[in-house]
């Protein structure tokens, strides 16, 4: 008793009130819905409604676990495939059993794909050692058995880039990789016809956004919301002597330009292997040398102008990047 009176505490305000009514309701519009459709394609593909990690955990445990009997293997990576993607064909091959695979981001969060979609693991990025990775396999609410078992266990070996040997009935299945639809609902069909009725409006004239003056913002932009897709991760070899004081500058007005043109999107900066915060932590005098390279991925939900973007933290990485660093500091370059 004591247990459910604690599980029920959030339904004693109206906000957490509203809040469970509205999970509920989510949920059970995808339970309905799913129609043997992989899980990570409604979440990746659809307007599901379900955008956060705590709210993902809960569905799964819900749905899958609960409901349909999938069965699950976990792992803390101790090593990881060097191209995840890669591996969506191999998975795709897997007739016999549905897959979703989970994984604790350690930016992003719980993160949930369809394995034998290229796309959504690639929107991962690159894996990163000791981060918990979960794979759900099951068949359709059968009901769990061992064919199922076998599949998350191996798929989470080659997810650690481990040789294993693939069981060969785990090809033998009715499961495809069947691409979802994002469906239009009618009422939006007839505001589009609505509008394009409507003769075209004059183009305003609008001042651009004013800029406020001090030290701008520079590696981490604002919040993402929503399911978030990440590039891989890009290098970006040093050219000059050393990465010094005139190269952190130019990187930052230039990821201050990105971040202004698109303020939906996040850079994020990676040295060694680790995350870079404050790009002021790359000039150490002698840490980064010629020849050193330095990573940068890109989050959001509608990714643009990445080449660009690399393409002048090459040049800022350079001894022509002076180039960035014109006018004020308060300045923000038009690069995008």
């Amino acid at each position: 008793m004591a247990l459910a009176r604690l599980n029920l505490e959030v339904l004693s305000t109206r906000a957490g009130f509203n809040a469970a009514v509205r999970h509920i309701n989510t949920a059970l519009h995808i339970a309905d819905t799913i129609n043997g459709h992989n899980v990570g394609d409604l979440l990746f593909e659809a307007d599901s409604g379900i955008s956060s990690g705590e709210e993902i955990a809960l569905l799964l445990r819900m749905l899958l676990v609960d409901k349909l009997g999938y069965q699950a293997r976990s792992s803390n990576l101790v090593s990881a495939a060097a191209d995840p993607a890669a591996l969506a064909g191999e998975f795709a091959r897997w007739s016999a059993v549905d897959l979703l695979a989970v994984y604790h981001h350690p930016e992003f969060g719980l993160l949930a794909a369809n394995p034998k979609d290229p796309d959504q693991l690639r929107a991962w990025g690159v894996l990163k050692k000791w981060e918990l990775l979960v794979i759900y396999a099951g068949n359709a609410g059968k009901g769990p058995d061992g064919l199922c078992q076998k599949a998350a266990g191996t798929a989470l070996n080659l997810f650690e880039g481990t040789k294993t040997k693939i069981p060969p009935e785990l090809y033998q299945g009715n499961f495809k990789v069947n691409k979802l639809k994002k469906a239009v609902s009618t009422d939006s069909v007839k505001k589009e016809r609505k509008r394009a009725k409507k003769p075209p409006e004059k183009a305003k004239k609008t001042a651009p956004p004013a800029v406020p003056a001090g030290r701008p913002v520079f590696a981490v932009g604002p919040a993402v919301t929503g399911l978030i897709r990440m590039t891989p991760r890009y290098s970006v070899i040093v050219r000059n002597e050393l990465f010094h004081n005139g190269n952190v500058e130019a990187w930052k007005r230039i990821i201050t330009s990105y971040n202004t043109k698109y303020p939906e999107l996040q850079v994020y900066i990676y040295y060694d292997g680790e995350r870079i915060r404050d790009i002021n932590a790359l000039f150490k005098w002698g840490k980064v040398k010629h020849g050193s390279s330095i990573q940068f991925s890109v989050a959001g939900n509608n990714i643009r102008d990445v080449a660009k973007l690399q393409r002048y933290l090459v040049q800022g990485a350079s001894p022509q990047f002076e180039a960035f660093l014109q006018g004020s500091v308060s300045t923000v370059l038009k690069l995008f």
